[in-house]
């Protein structure tokens, strides 16, 4: 499904990624773990096109999307949640929902019924589906950025630390979600993550970063956990 190939990144004369590669598969939850600043973010965004990559290749499926940029990358099926979440704060919650359509024309004639789905994932999002987003609590902004780029039905999520500052009954749900969606075995997902028990709880497969660069890598079940905590600790 993704395919990233010996990929560099960086802003102005700083290589933030040096030859990173890894794979998502259909259906498999993969986990890029590290601490700050050794370039998980960085990585995220250049899958998305939002930072260009300066060598290496990302591929989706059987397309080539390296150069794409980041509205094409979604309308072939890509949902992106960036860290801190990215909502519209001056749209009601519903319409920051309609927002997530923009990049897929074909799903916008079936709208309503698109919200109608996320409303059941998402209970709290129909009830505040008339509220402004900006005053919505830390936890459900979170849920409301993972509908927007839930709602587009997308066959790959990228998720850049979906549990960081929320409380701990949404990283629950949030948990729940990611169990539900592996187990449809339709979509893969890319997930940032520090909180190790939610990682491992929901992975199947992780990536260990430092200094831009992959160091382990495995099955979420056979990983040392020491030698994840090693790279995760300041």
């Amino acid at each position: 499904m993704l395919s990233v190939e010996a990929l560099s990144a960086g802003y102005g004369s700083s290589l933030a990624l040096s030859d990173v590669s890894l794979r998502v598969e259909p259906g498999q939850v993969a986990c890029l773990m590290g601490r700050n600043g050794v370039g998980k973010t960085t990585l995220l965004k250049t899958v998305m096109g939002v930072l260009p990559a300066r060598r290496g290749r990302v591929l989706y499926g059987t397309l080539d999307i390296t150069n794409a940029p980041p509205h094409r990358r979604a309308a072939a099926g890509i949902g992106y949640v960036p860290q801190g979440r990215g909502i519209f704060p001056y749209l009601t919650v519903e319409e920051n929902l309609l927002m997530g359509l923009e990049a897929t024309p074909a799903l916008r004639r079936h709208a309503g019924a698109r919200l109608d789905e996320m409303y059941v994932l998402f209970s709290v999002l129909g009830e505040m589906a008339r509220r402004v987003a900006g005053t919505l609590s830390g936890g459900q902004q979170q849920q409301l950025a993972i509908a927007r780029a839930l709602i587009r039905q997308p066959t790959l999520l990228l998720l850049d630390e979906p549990t960081e500052g929320i409380q701990p009954s949404i990283i629950e749900e949030i948990e729940g979600l990611i169990r539900s969606l592996r187990q449809q075995r339709t979509m893969g997902i890319l997930l940032v993550e520090q909180f190790l028990d939610f990682a491992l709880a929901v992975a199947d497969y992780c990536y260990v970063m430092e200094k831009g660069a992959i160091v382990s890598q495995g099955p979420a079940d056979q990983l040392g956990q020491d030698v994840v905590r090693e790279h995760l600790s300041v």
